[in-house]
């Protein structure tokens, strides 16, 4: 099992910028992917960006030019930089990893409320 624990969510101001991480743990060897998305109430869960183990990210039209996302590779750990916040980024926002190797695997954080409001 992997576990995935999240931190960093809260409250900002239109404008302002987070900065979530996510901490892998247990068997985490032969992690393809980690990613954040998010939820919004009412909406379906949708992809705010990932990571492959060979670096390469991809995110999601709403965010893109705003958000960034990294990776401590010695720490087992991904960011997500989150800049020019705004009133629609509110949403939990949900830590997942993936490992491809048959059976495929998809490991969830318990997820980080976001809210950005004046």
């Amino acid at each position: 099992q992997v576990q995935l624990v999240e931190s960093g969510g809260g409250l900002v101001q239109p404008g302002g910028s987070l900065r979530l991480s996510c901490a892998a743990s247990g068997r985490i060897s032969r992690i393809n992917v980690m990613g954040w998305y998010r939820q919004a109430p009412g909406k379906q869960r949708e992809l705010v960006a990932t990571i492959t183990s060979g670096g390469n990210t991809d995110s999601g039209d709403a965010v893109k030019g705003r958000f960034t996302i990294s990776r401590d590779s010695a720490k087992n750990t991904v960011f997500l930089q989150m800049n020019s916040l705004k009133p629609e980024d509110t949403a939990v926002y949900y830590c997942n990893a993936v490992k491809l190797v048959p059976p495929p695997s998809s490991y969830w954080g318990q997820g980080l409320q976001v809210t950005v409001s004046s």
